[in-house]
């Protein structure tokens, strides 16, 4: 889409206040795909998918050059989908290519802590984190000894969306990863970047901006990923909701606010 059809990031108003004046301007003009993009993209925000697939449809018959932009968010919302299944134990992730040691461990423990078994889904998370690798990376410039998301439920792996499909990728298999600049209310849910992995070569990927399920709180901040908190998921662990949080040895680092992530030494050339 390009930078004519970008509809204005508001955090001044609610969400339900912004839907609301969004629908009337539509039924004002019902013809204009910009208004049915924006609305489509508002939708995602909110978490109401199947409204979201449905103006997405309606302007790609009304703009053909919607299409492929339509394309990728009807993915993304599908992964979405699928993602919130994953943290609710429903199924399992997948990740690229041969899994790591300890990636089964980390993935059934979401599948362990949905059915009551907390103790052992705490006990699963910290093997898989004792085993994974630590993997100096640059962040923005700024050298660490390693890097995780803050999620306890993820840890070790980031989220990605590749070729249409939801992956758990390890951090230690990533050589790259070039963040785009948030433009459009889309990338508060779904943040376009470019991924290299190693030894292999670049892909476009879009990364999940905030924790699942953050539409569904009572903070319009949660589901615009300008705020997250924190909630306990067991003796230090804990679960995310919205903005998603990278930490390091060094710090704390809002995903939103990261441009580049790259390995250092060794990591980088590793197979």
């Amino acid at each position: 889409m390009d930078s004519t059809s970008r509809p204005t990031l508001r955090h001044d108003l609610p969400l339900s206040e912004q839907l609301d004046a969004l629908t009337a301007d539509i039924r004002k003009s019902p013809g204009d795909a910009k208004l049915r993009t924006h609305l489509a993209q508002l939708c995602m925000v909110m978490g109401n998918w199947e409204r979201a697939v449905s103006q997405l449809q309606t302007a790609t018959q009304l703009d053909a050059s919607t299409i492929p932009m339509a394309q990728t968010y009807r993915e993304a919302i599908r992964c979405e989908v699928l993602r919130e299944r994953v943290f609710t134990g429903e199924i399992s992730a997948q990740t690229v290519g041969e899994p790591a040691p300890w990636f089964a461990q980390l993935a059934q423990s979401l599948t362990s802590r949905a059915s009551g078994e907390a103790a052992l889904a705490d006990d699963l998370q910290a093997q898989a984190f004792e085993q994974a690798d630590a993997v100096p990376f640059s962040i923005d410039g700024r050298d660490v000894a390693w890097l995780a998301d803050a999620d306890s439920r993820l840890g070790p792996v980031c989220e990605v969306i590749l070729n249409g499909q939801y992956y758990w990728l390890p951090f230690e298999r990533i050589q790259s990863l070039e963040i785009e600049e948030p433009v459009d209310l889309r990338d508060l849910v779904w943040v376009p970047a470019t991924l290299t992995l190693s030894n292999e070569g670049k892909h476009p990927v879009l990364i999940p901006s905030r924790y699942p399920l953050s539409y569904r709180q009572e903070n319009d901040r949660l589901a615009l990923s300008s705020l997250t908190e924190w909630q306990p998921l067991g003796e230090d662990t804990w679960s995310g909701l919205g903005q998603r949080m990278l930490v390091s040895d060094q710090d704390d680092h809002p995903f939103l606010s990261v441009r580049s992530i790259r390995a250092l030494g060794a990591a980088a050339e590793r197979p």
